[in-house]
């Protein structure tokens, strides 16, 4: 920052990653350590900032539970392999921060106290006050929810200023671009809209939670720079929030939801 000390837009802030971000593009599954190692750079710089970063993730590199569930696996079984995938990519980008110098904590609520610590609200926040970035495994630790609604819970419960969605599309559009080279990108959306028009931002649980808290959720790009960018101020992806004059831009792309 040349010397001069810059104050991030957001003091706390929750950082959701679906687990195909961590994969290989090409096939979606697995986990590919450039990738991971190119994200936990990002959270540094996030970090060198003073911003403070919970961070939870998806399994769906590993296995997506409503898949599982769709051939065959009884729904609740098949949500838990769901969560104990997320414990993997947890570790995974443990030790990618702790390999940029970030100290970290997982913390899972599904108890393994040889891999993680259990979830604690009061520890996870002494955690981030202690500028520590905590990486929320496990999902909720109950079926039928989905990483996005424990995104938005632990933000809540920790104090976040917002959630940030890292995905591998520049925002949220009105229809896939894929299909429709017309298809445009908001800039800004109003959570309603987001609901009424069934809009892949994250599940309707977690709008709504973040509709009734008024916790703002920024849909970008986890390629380049961007997290920095977000924090530095920028006008990055697509802001969700409680004022309404949703606007839209051109552009391509898909702002998918993810498990």
């Amino acid at each position: 920052m040349s010397g001069v000390e810059v104050t991030p837009k957001y003091k706390r802030v929750l950082l959701k990653l679906s687990g195909e971000a961590f994969a290989d593009p090409e096939d979606g599954f697995g986990i590919d350590p450039r990738i991971v190692s190119s994200i936990a750079r990002q959270v540094a710089e996030a970090k060198a900032l003073g911003c403070e970063l919970g961070v939870v993730v998806g399994g769906g590199n590993i296995i997506r539970g409503l898949s599982a569930s769709a051939q065959g696996t009884a729904r609740t079984t098949a949500d838990y392999m769901g969560m104990l995938a997320t414990v993997i990519n947890a570790l995974a980008l443990q030790d990618a921060l702790e390999k940029e110098g970030v100290q970290t904590r997982v913390q899972s609520a599904i108890w393994m106290q040889e891999l993680a610590e259990p979830y604690i609200r009061r520890r996870a926040i002494r955690h981030l006050e202690k500028g520590r970035v905590v990486i929320f495994a496990g999902g909720t630790g109950n079926p039928y929810f989905s990483t996005d609604t424990s995104a938005a819970l632990r933000a809540l419960e920790v104090g976040a200023e917002a959630i940030l969605k890292g995905t591998r599309v520049d925002g949220v559009y009105d229809s896939d671009p894929e299909l429709n080279p017309s298809a445009q990108r908001f800039s800004s959306l109003d959570y309603i809209e987001v609901l009424q028009r069934g809009l892949k931002v994250m599940d309707s649980t977690a709008i709504s939670l973040c509709m009734d808290n008024n916790l703002p959720i920024i849909v970008f790009d986890l390629k380049g720079e961007n997290i920095l960018r977000l924090l530095l101020g920028e006008e990055v992806g697509t802001l969700v929030h409680s004022e309404s004059g949703a606007h839209s831009e051109s552009g391509g792309g898909d702002g998918g939801g993810d498990g």
